[in-house]
């Protein structure tokens, strides 16, 4: 059936989809079926992209070399933890935050930090609690596979709103499946541990990871709902 008169069968399905995909921090060890994976990289394929460029590549790392990339990675944060001067040695490949915070954003962020470590009792000025949560960004929560996503350097800017349709097509397909995710910026300044490592060419960078598994549903952590700007705030209608 042609996609222009291709019928969505279930509406609201495709909402819950959207609806109720969050940033999971805590996954079973389960394995997800290679073929599971190979069917939700297969529908992300269909996102949109300028020219139909497609400039998404896909590392898939599950079993022994999942765990390497933990270990290396999580070796490294805890070196720069114990030697702060040693944090010149890793850069993130591109600014993914702003270098200077500002309103409403910053009050954004905060809420959403604070909120999340008040869940866990982790109170301010408790660094040491507060990079153990962070430092399990590393240990990818627990989660079976890890996707490591890269983009050619020679690529535009335009190409990251590109990977962003992608990967929130992604997330919305194993979400469908019952899986769960969370897309990870932490890993981007240990770029130069992990593309060596997952054999990627001299001329691709980093754009993020993902923890992708079944979510821990006894887990509290997994219990943090983020708010979301109702459609007023951010719309303005131009007629």
């Amino acid at each position: 059936m042609p996609q222009l008169s291709a019928p969505i069968a279930d509406p609201a399905s495709v909402d819950a989809a959207i609806e109720n995909r969050y940033s999971v921090r805590a996954f079973k060890p389960d394995a997800v079926p290679r073929e599971t994976l190979t069917d939700i990289l297969r529908v992300a394929s269909r996102a949109p992209s300028g020219t139909n460029a497609q400039p998404w590549k896909v590392y898939v790392l599950e079993g022994a070399q999942r765990d390497e990339l933990v270990r290396i990675v999580s070796a490294a944060h805890k070196d720069v933890h114990q030697h702060p001067e040693r944090a010149e040695l890793y850069r993130e490949p591109y600014d993914y935050y702003p270098r200077q915070w500002v309103e409403p954003y910053l009050s954004r962020r905060r809420q959403n930090g604070w909120s999340l470590y008040g869940l866990l009792g982790i109170t301010k000025g408790d660094k040491e609690r507060m990079h153990e949560q962070h430092h399990l960004n590393y240990q990818l929560f627990g989660a079976p596979v890890a996707m490591m996503f890269t983009l050619d350097r020679v690529m535009g800017q335009g190409s990251l709103v590109d990977y962003g349709m992608f990967l929130q097509s992604l997330m919305v397909a194993a979400r469908a499946r019952g899986l769960h995710t969370c897309a990870q910026g932490a890993w981007n300044p240990f770029s130069s541990l992990i593309l060596p490592l997952i054999g990627a060419g001299e001329g691709e960078m980093l754009v993020c990871g993902m923890a992708l598994g079944w979510a821990d549903e006894s887990a509290l952590i997994n219990t943090y709902e983020t708010p979301r700007e109702p459609v007023e705030s951010f719309t303005r209608w131009v007629v």
